[in-house]
């Protein structure tokens, strides 16, 4: 049995905790769980409930500072792992096959993940649930040593390669954390008729025009993607569910490593 360590607390004390892969496939068990009670209630008007439902399963996917909750999650696992010096490690790029056909490689450094992620996540959640401005800027981009300010789609292995070797992540780790509590709060003030309707194409093209796409059609390609979902959708996609395309490749690294 293949067991790592995954960080939890209770009553106030850091506990250890032996895992396994069981247990990883149980705690994305209930993770799926509640994205099917959120997609239900989405199709609904229970403005609370989708509200309520949205932040825990917002919670659940990224890390604990980000929400406040006191028991650690699986993103705090990779998170942390990624920390102690492991930024290059090469990891899977995600478990849908179907976006791979878009990507410019299909194994990627491990900080790509996050920010690949919270990249999308800044974009969608500023822009396109808020018409607001995007957290990142030029200031931001010289502190985490990014060569781009896009998503990082169209990367090639070289590419990715050469552009790891820049970042900082303790910077990076602080524009997640930034983002993460920013679109908590975006979530937790959008109205029914937001969530339930499709944003305006200039909205969506500005992605574009900040440097948030390329050109190349393995970025551009999410402009279409984006264009096409209401606010409910972007909630269920780029929020939430988006982590957890990368998450799980991540884990499976850490463990076949570290077990």
């Amino acid at each position: 049995m293949t067991e790592n360590l995954f960080m939890t607390f209770a009553h106030g004390h850091l506990i250890m905790v032996k895992e396994c892969n069981m247990d990883k496939e149980t705690m994305i068990s209930a993770i799926n769980s509640k994205f099917e009670e959120l997609k239900t209630a989405l199709e609904g008007d229970d403005l609370a409930g989708i509200r309520e439902l949205t932040l825990e399963l917002h919670a659940m996917v990224h890390p604990a500072e980000i929400s406040g909750r006191d028991e650690k999650t699986i993103a705090d696992f990779v998170l942390d792992y990624m920390m102690k010096g492991n930024q290059n490690e090469i990891v899977q790029r995600e478990t849908w096959d179907t976006d791979l056909k878009y990507a410019g490689s299909k194994t990627v450094p491990l900080c790509w993940q996050f920010w690949h992620t919270y990249r999308i996540e800044d974009l969608v959640s500023n822009i396109l649930m808020e018409n607001g401005s995007q957290i990142f800027n030029d200031d931001w981009q010289k502190r985490i040593g990014s060569s781009i300010t896009d998503t990082g789609n169209a990367l090639e292995p070289d590419e990715l390669a050469s552009w790891a070797k820049g970042i900082n992540v303790e910077e990076l780790r602080k524009y997640m954390m930034e983002v993460g509590k920013n679109t908590r709060r975006i979530l937790s003030n959008l109205s029914l008729e937001q969530i339930k309707h499709m944003v305006p194409e200039e909205w969506v093209m500005r992605i574009l025009e900040e440097g948030g796409v390329t050109t190349d059609f393995r970025s551009v390609w999410l402009l279409v993607f984006w264009g096409r979902l209401t606010i409910g959708g972007m909630i269920l996609t780029p929020m939430t569910s988006h982590h957890m395309m990368h998450l799980p490749t991540a884990v499976d690294m850490i463990i076949e490593k570290e077990g």
